[in-house]
């Protein structure tokens, strides 16, 4: 091998190797970011859990409630269960109810304020037993009184459904996500608000869905990741070195 075709391969492995340590590192230097950013959200989490509920804005200040600033916000409202059907959505476990430990699903129901506005509700949990629609169907009848009660809970944002989301079984009304808006359309609802909300209280006696307070666990691995490409990228310059060392010296 000729010395300038020597010195092409020793320029080209320079920049690779520059190029995949610069890549590496910048990598590492953005789950950093990652970290701090999941840090700041986690106070933003921590601070609405821990804050009194407040009054349910009205509908005219629902189109900009988003769920970078408004996700688990405690509110609290006076509303009627609909006696409307209910939608049944599959849970195998729970990120933020702690008491939550097996297969089950959440159950949806709409209620509607006296000003006539119907909000999506998460009534609670209903345990695998009940996962026959005419246990299910039981269980959330004690719910529709027709009478007006106070509800709190936490404001949360709809899902949407994916290529891999599971189809839902519209004669068990059983989805798979939160997709209010097509579990709405589905069940012949009507219009509902943007946004449903996880009941915290009042709590049913008896065998009902089972409402409670929350408790997001966000996973943070981003230091870990970070590390791994810091240490990839010293690798890749490592081994960079000895191989130019090895060059230099044949």
């Amino acid at each position: 091998m000729s010395t300038a075709d020597r010195g092409r391969g020793v320029l080209g492995m320079t920049v690779f190797a520059l190029a995949m340590t610069a890549l590496l590192t910048g990598l590492g230097f953005w789950q950093l970011e990652r970290r701090d950013e999941k840090h700041a959200l986690v106070a933003a989490l921590n601070a609405r859990l821990a804050a009194e509920p407040v009054v349910l804005p009205p509908a005219s200040e629902w189109p900009k409630l988003n769920a970078a600033t408004d996700e688990f916000r405690r509110v609290r409202f006076t509303a009627t269960f609909e006696n409307k059907p209910d939608a049944m959505i599959y849970t195998s476990s729970s990120a933020v109810r702690s008491d939550i430990k097996s297969p089950g699903a959440w159950a949806f129901l709409p209620v509607r304020l006296a000003t006539g506005e119907q909000i999506v509700v998460n009534a609670g949990f209903v345990p695998n037993e009940m996962q026959g629609r005419a246990e299910e169907d039981r269980a959330v009848a004690p719910l529709l009184t027709g009478r007006p009660e106070v509800l709190t809970g936490y404001l949360r944002f709809p899902e949407h459904p994916g290529l891999l989301t599971a189809h839902q079984n519209e004669a068990r009304r059983l989805w798979f996500i939160r997709d209010i808006v097509g579990i709405a359309a589905s069940l012949q609802w009507g219009s509902v608000a943007p946004f449903y909300i996880d009941l915290e209280t009042p709590v049913p006696a008896g065998a009902g869905p089972k409402p409670g307070p929350l408790v997001p666990k966000l996973r943070d691995n981003h230091l870990q990741y970070a590390i791994t490409w810091f240490g990839l990228a010293l690798a890749v310059f490592g081994t960079f070195g000895f191989w130019l060392l090895g060059r230099r010296r044949a």
